[in-house]
């Protein structure tokens, strides 16, 4: 809805100085709400227009005094204006404030968040990864768009953000945007870590996050069960490219590494250990977490396969994500797997299948996915259909005793 606005001038007749003049009184006015200011200027109420807001006359006095009218006048609409652009919604205390110079220096959201965003962009390689940034920076542009859209604005006070504000942002994200209800989540996560920043730095004194929940559904993470990466080890392909995509993806089923974690992988980090065995030793780039993992024969087989045919001392010559994941898809289809395969479902089967379904703890999965937090690997932590049988049978066996003592 289009705000009312409104500015005119009277005199305040019951204040007459000593000289017979009265006050000039600017009054404005917002959607029916008012605000009043003394402009500092007097006038005879005889010379005084009650109907045109101004002085009578064409005397040098009457005109001076109109030529200051119509620069408060202007000054007040142009404030006015200024708040529209900027802030969610206007009042005429505020324009009245701006006017007289009394109003706060407004930090707006967008521009903390370019700022926020340029000092990330700075760490990327250093503290923080390209995929971080890249998240934060499609936050903002998505709160740009909102913005423009919702409140015909191009930037808004810090101080303007309610919960009503995140509520609308939250339907933006699910309905315009189009964004299930994970990513719209995740777009929140990050939209909250800026408010936090200006809370901390003082620009903002209530949390508008305080009342306001994010909510994550819980999704089964896709994995490949062990007859599946049977049907990839055992299959020829008659391309090289399929051949070479195969094998990086079952690379990683065997490693758990993410996509870039394989990109990155270079001579200096395969390493023998304590045991006297080979060990992929690496920090993941997404989270610059440790992360070290023997090597199992099928990557060590790999690895030997692919030996000095990739430039720059690098272990593998990976494809681009883009591609990988292309060529999956035919090598699904191919191999007859009926689940989608991308790149980052073999780090899902290495925690699910690989690890997890065989009996490796949890707490060694975790420090192998290089997770900064257990919570993170509990998501793989599945009970299979195949681990349960293992598990059930292993229980009769221990039973077996037991049950010969019963009889029908």
């Amino acid at each position: 809805m289009k705000s009312t606005f409104k500015v005119l001038f009277y005199v305040k007749r019951n204040a007459i100085r000593k000289d017979g003049k009265m006050p000039i009184v600017a009054r404005i006015t917002v959607d029916g709400h008012v605000a009043q200011f003394n402009t500092k200027l007097e006038i005879q109420p005889d010379n005084w227009s009650v109907k045109m807001g101004k002085a009578i006359g064409q005397s040098s006095d009457s005109k001076k005094l109109n030529a200051l009218l119509n620069e408060i006048n202007a000054s007040v609409h142009k404030n006015y204006h200024e708040l529209r652009h900027r802030d969610n919604y206007v009042t005429a205390e505020k324009v009245k404030n701006e006017f007289l110079g009394i109003s706060d220096n407004f930090e707006t959201l967008l521009d903390i968040f370019q700022k926020h965003n340029e000092d990330t962009l700075k760490l990327v390689g250093i503290s923080k990864s390209a995929a971080t940034y890249q998240k934060y920076e499609v936050t903002r542009k998505h709160l740009q768009k909102f913005l423009l859209l919702k409140y015909k604005l191009a930037d808004i006070s810090l101080k303007e953000i309610k919960h009503m504000f995140l509520c609308d942002f939250e339907i933006y994200l699910m309905t315009t945007a189009g964004c299930n209800a994970n990513t719209t989540a995740k777009f929140m996560q990050f939209f909250k870590r800026i408010i936090l920043i200006a809370r901390n730095n003082g620009l903002i004194t209530i949390d508008p996050f305080a009342n306001y929940k994010i909510r994550l559904a819980k999704v089964d993470r896709g994995y490949l069960p062990q007859e599946d990466i049977e049907k990839l080890l055992k299959k020829q392909f008659s391309t090289k490219r399929l051949e070479l995509v195969r094998d990086i993806f079952v690379f990683s089923c065997f490693t758990g590494l993410a996509y870039i974690d394989v990109k990155n992988l270079t001579d200096k980090s395969v390493r023998t250990s304590f045991d006297g065995k080979l060990w992929i030793m690496t920090k993941r780039q997404k989270t610059n977490v440790q992360s070290n993992i023997l090597l199992l024969d099928v990557p060590k087989m790999i690895l030997e396969k692919y030996k000095g045919k990739s430039p720059d001392n690098k272990l593998l010559p990976i494809l681009s994500n883009q591609k990988m994941n292309a060529y999956l898809k035919e090598i699904g289809d191919l191999c007859e797997i009926d689940k989608e395969l991308t790149f980052h479902l073999a780090r899902h089967t290495f925690a699910t299948t690989v690890t997890l379904a065989k009996g490796v703890p949890i707490e060694t999965v975790s420090k192998m996915l290089g997770h900064t937090n257990i919570k993170t690997t509990q998501i793989y932590a599945r009970i299979t259909d195949s681990k349960i049988s293992n598990d059930m049978q292993e229980l009769a066996g221990k039973l077996e005793g037991i049950e010969k003592m019963y009889k029908i």
